[in-house]
């Protein structure tokens, strides 16, 4: 994925930007302070992606006032993960704003046209992990992605996943998304030959101690290539994946 300083650069180039403009740009003061927050303008520099607002613990009129900040700096799409209703509909006010209620997410503005390598699949064990596996795929579309959704393909019913090989080895990326005893991941690793994220979750009776189990169970994972994140974490799955399957267009441009 192209940074902003690359496309910056380029405009000097060609001759769209001068080159006192560059220097502005660069210049300019690396975060805005609201206060009670501090705008990351820099992080689509350094990283290739906007900042991305965290939801939880904040006040509906925080994060309007973030949005707000944002918007004025220039960044026409904005993610907000772990929005809640109320925090929606004050937002709501805003100009294409959407709120993705299962995944608990609100956009500003609207998706991207998918830009990576490949395809992302995100596949769940049951129909309770969909909340995660929501977060994991909208997060990965608003970044570029295409995402092919499986869900409830646990290993309850083996062959309800063995329906799905041929998604399962055209992937790029694949998120196994599992509470229980979450063996989703270990099934889905022996059986794939790109880079599969678990994601354990919440889901299960006493004994899974909120996704602790199934957290053990990815991590002692005797699949090669599995990676693991947090309980519940589907944002980082799903902005990790986006990472991996934009790759070779990072590697392509290095070579210009």
């Amino acid at each position: 994925m192209r940074t902003e300083i690359r496309k910056l650069l380029e405009g000097v180039q060609s001759g769209r930007v001068s080159v006192d403009e560059a220097l502005f740009k660069l210049k300019r003061e690396p975060f805005e302070d609201l206060g009670f927050a501090k705008i990351d303008g820099h992080r689509s520099i350094r990283q290739g992606t906007h900042e991305v607002i965290y939801g939880a613990g904040k006040t509906p009129e925080q994060i309007a006032g973030i949005v707000e900040a944002m918007r004025r700096s220039g960044q026409e799409r904005i993610l907000i993960t772990r929005l809640s209703p109320e925090g929606a509909e004050r937002l709501s006010r805003e100009p294409a704003f959407s709120y993705r209620p299962e995944a608990r997410l609100g956009i500003v503005g609207s998706l991207p046209a998918p830009d990576g390598i490949g395809r992302i699949v995100v596949a769940t064990g049951g129909t309770s992990d969909i909340p995660v596996a929501e977060e994991a795929a909208v997060t990965a579309e608003f970044l570029g992605s295409h995402v092919v959704r499986l869900y409830d393909v646990g290993v309850a019913g083996l062959h309800r996943l063995l329906a799905h090989l041929e998604e399962i080895m055209e992937a790029s990326v694949i998120i196994a998304i599992a509470g229980m005893e979450g063996a989703l991941a270990s099934v889905i690793g022996g059986l794939a030959d790109c880079p599969v994220i678990a994601v354990p979750t919440s889901v299960g009776y006493g004994a899974a101690f909120g996704g602790v189990s199934a957290l053990l169970s990815m991590l002692n994972s005797c699949a090669s290539g599995v990676a693991v994140v947090n309980i519940d974490n589907g944002f980082g799955a799903g902005y990790l994946a986006s990472r991996i399957n934009h790759m070779g267009e990072k590697n392509e441009g290095g070579k210009e």
